[in-house]
């Protein structure tokens, strides 16, 4: 399995979302993270996103920011949007049907067809970062559930 996790700027939700399923699921999964826009490319996550994963065991300092391409959807069969605006975002850059078909909402995992958000937690504090993460894991672990135990 290959999964692609894409925010905004891949500093934020998605290398939490990356880092909590790189650390739960199989070895030979594939998880990588991406952001629709190039705002941070090459940067690392954001330092609250670090200290957030860092005190739930998982390290996710050593990831780079990179942009969305439309190569991803070759290389990956799922593609997890954080939210509304980028999931539509994504789509626009879609080739064909099978391709927009592997982009889902990540929250309909858990709260099927309610198309829930994560929200950004970029311009809040520390507990931002903490809601999101919970939100992550739910998520991923119904996810995981769901893909492992048929």
């Amino acid at each position: 399995m290959k999964v692609l996790m894409v925010c905004l700027g891949n500093i934020c939700r998605s290398p939490l979302a990356h880092g909590i399923l790189e650390h739960k699921a199989p070895s030979n999964w594939t998880i990588d993270s991406a952001g629709t826009s190039g705002w941070h490319e090459g940067e690392r996550p954001d330092t609250r996103s670090i200290i957030t994963a860092k005190g739930r065991g998982i390290a996710i300092d050593q990831q780079r920011s990179r942009p969305f391409v439309v190569d991803d959807f070759k290389r990956f069969d799922i593609i997890f949007a954080m939210d509304s605006s980028n999931y539509s975002n994504i789509l626009r850059l879609a080739p064909d049907e099978e391709s927009a078909l592997k982009v889902r909402l990540i929250m309909n995992e858990v709260y099927p067809k309610e198309n829930r958000q994560v929200p950004d937690p970029y311009t809040g504090g520390q507990n931002g970062f903490e809601e999101v993460y919970d939100m992550l894991e739910l998520a991923l672990d119904e996810f995981l559930n769901s893909n492992l135990n048929g």
